[in-house]
């Protein structure tokens, strides 16, 4: 199996030589769409392993259409059909014809040599560009490459018909409609993200703008000019004119670096523009402060726009419809709401080592399993982190028998409702002073 490019030369990297120049042909390597561990967005890329499962695909249906014309299918058959029909590389087009093996896959020549009939014939001007896209290619005749066949089914011809420049061979098209917007296999776009709140003004203008508006501050006596770029006085000012919301680009932040910018939309707009201020209001209070937000949680739907920021980095833009979702915590906050509702059960001790156990977790959910939330796993792991009251009965029975957290592990889960995307995230426990003990797993289910 070799591979090409889009432009029908073969890859440097791509196999050669030996057996591979009587028993091997040239497909497509370039731009193949795949899957990519740890996302939903498909990725293009190249290579032979891109080229070998078109091979295969193939092969699958001309097996099958040796089925639907009554046969037992034979892969042997099909494979010396696909081989007599490649087409043969043209050295004045070809820099090193050698890697070309036997030559490029021909559909068209080897569905004829198993059947003996032409592939059926589209005009190009009868399909509309709506439906399918077809590459024109022209099919040149083809010579049969010398090589002892023993199947009766590839006697049938020792040259393809060419098909004229106009037309394209391909087999019996039939077009899909929609059903009702449904889009088959699409990529969520769900948005599930942790981290920091902030703003930015995308230009000079713009901040000049605000600069002009702020009221002046008053410093140990001394009048100075507004600073847009400090977040208390951005605060009071949009607390006094919420409308000016609109004007700035909030974004999530991660490690200090903005990831996602928001664009609030929707009836619940003022809403949103209004948490998002509180959010903003409580990360810069003191960490003493009962007010004092550590962390925030943004749920919405990512676009296919990008937005400059200031700096002149590009952020993907997520849409956020209404507050529900939205929440704003400290650490060592969260950590007492969910070892209120275990307080009678806990001794002193217990409560010590689970108020650092679950700190623990949350802030390696935080930092070493950090994520941008847009795959099911990660939305799952960002809302186990924020629900740490499912948390703390889960901790408190594993910290009763001495054991520590070990690992955090999110997987698909074999049990789900129909229409629905199930998650199990899975916390392992240890005990670090008798490593032989068995570990002990809880389990938690999401549906994302």
């Amino acid at each position: 199996m070799g591979a090409m490019r889009d432009d029908g030369q073969p890859f440097k990297f791509s196999n050669y030589g030996g057996d591979y120049q009587q028993k091997g042909v040239m497909a497509n390597g370039e731009n193949i769409l795949g899957a990519e561990p740890g996302t939903d967005i498909p990725i293009r890329e190249k290579g032979t392993s891109c080229a070998a499962p078109i091979i295969t695909g193939i092969s699958a249906l001309l097996m099958s259409m040796q089925l639907q014309r009554g046969e037992k299918p034979n892969a042997e058959t099909v494979r010396q059909a696909i081989l007599k029909s490649a087409i043969p590389c043209d050295p004045k087009e070809v820099e090193e014809p050698e890697r070309c093996l036997l030559g490029k896959l021909n559909i068209p020549g080897a569905y004829n040599l198993l059947t003996g009939e032409l592939l059926t014939t589209v005009e190009i001007s009868k399909i509309r560009s709506s439906e399918i896209n077809i590459p024109v290619n022209t099919v040149t005749s083809i010579k049969r490459i010398e090589n002892t066949i023993n199947s009766p089914l590839l006697t049938l011809r020792d040259v393809v018909t060419p098909s004229s420049s106009s037309a394209v061979a391909v087999a019996n098209i039939t077009t899909s409609q929609p059903i009702n917007g449904i889009t088959a296999s699409a990529a969520s776009k769900l948005v599930y993200v942790l981290g920091t709140i902030g703003y930015d003004f995308g230009s000079k203008a713009r901040r000049d703008s605000f600069k002009q508006l702020m009221p002046a501050v008053e410093i140990d006596g001394t009048t100075i000019p507004a600073n847009p770029y400090d977040a208390s006085q951005i605060v009071n000012y949009l607390a006094e004119n919420p409308s000016e919301s609109k004007s700035l680009i909030w974004t999530i932040n991660q490690e200090f670096n903005p990831v996602y910018a928001l664009e609030v939309k929707g009836g619940f707009a003022a809403d949103v523009y209004e948490m998002l201020n509180l959010m903003l209001a409580g990360q810069i209070e003191p960490e003493s402060s009962d007010d004092y937000i550590e962390r925030v949680s943004i749920p919405g739907q990512i676009t296919d726009k990008t937005i400059t920021l200031f700096s002149g980095q590009e952020v993907p833009v997520i849409t956020i419809n209404n507050i529900r979702g939205m929440y704003a915590w400290k650490v060592n906050g969260l950590v007492d709401a969910a070892l209120q509702t275990l307080s009678e059960e806990l001794a002193d001790a217990e409560e010590i080592r689970m108020r650092k156990s679950l700190s623990s977790f949350l802030k390696r959910v935080y930092f070493d399993l950090q994520n941008l939330g847009k795959t099911s796993k990660d939305r799952a792991l960002n809302f186990a982190a924020t629900n740490a009251f499912q948390a703390a009965s889960s901790f408190a029975q594993a910290v009763s028998t001495g054991m520590e957290l070990d690992t955090i592990e999110i997987e698909k889960s074999p049990f789900c409702r129909i229409n629905s995307d199930c998650w199990d995230v899975k916390l392992k426990f240890f005990d670090p002073e008798r490593g032989l003990r068995a570990k002990k797993v809880y389990l938690w289910f999401f549906s994302i």
